[in-house]
């Protein structure tokens, strides 16, 4: 289980996780310098200490580093909730109390999840599929196969 990040190896980590790309202790520490006032060795310092956690996996490049997510912050969030959740001595408490805290938007985007989990854990034939409306078989017709075009 993930320990929570730090504030600055969170500050690090949204920058990594937003770009989506590989990069440099150079690229992050500009952006930081614009909210701070930061060093470049204390950047690379968060950044090789992200690595050994095995926050980000690094391919040298020249004599430099470009750093690259191992997960997405989806998956660490995921994570961490699983963690707060799975320490409760009452996990469905925790829920229901999680759930109450939640905004109308949260809550409407947990109905989306579960919908999207219950589905992908039907086999294909369970699954909701659109349907065409039902229309009354025409008089004198059986409701069995559809007459062929042009008849």
């Amino acid at each position: 289980m993930p320990r929570p990040l730090g504030e600055l190896e969170d500050a690090v980590m949204t920058r990594v996780w937003q770009w989506n790309r590989p990069v440099t202790v150079r690229e992050v520490l500009e952006d930081l310098q614009q909210e701070r006032s930061i060093a470049y060795t204390t950047v690379m310092t968060v950044m090789d200490n992200l690595h050994q956690k095995g926050w980000v996996r690094r391919e040298a490049e020249g004599r430099a580093y470009r750093y690259t997510a191992v997960s997405t912050r989806a998956a660490y969030s995921a994570a961490l909730m699983n963690e707060a959740w799975s320490t409760s001595d009452n996990p469905a408490a925790a829920l229901v109390a999680f759930f109450e805290m939640m905004s109308p938007e949260q809550r409407e985007a947990l109905r989306d999840a579960v919908r999207v989990v219950q589905r992908d854990g039907e086999p294909p034939d369970r699954q909701e599929r659109p349907q065409a409306p039902q229309q009354p078989p025409a008089e004198g017709d059986s409701g069995g196969e559809p007459p062929a075009a042009g008849r």
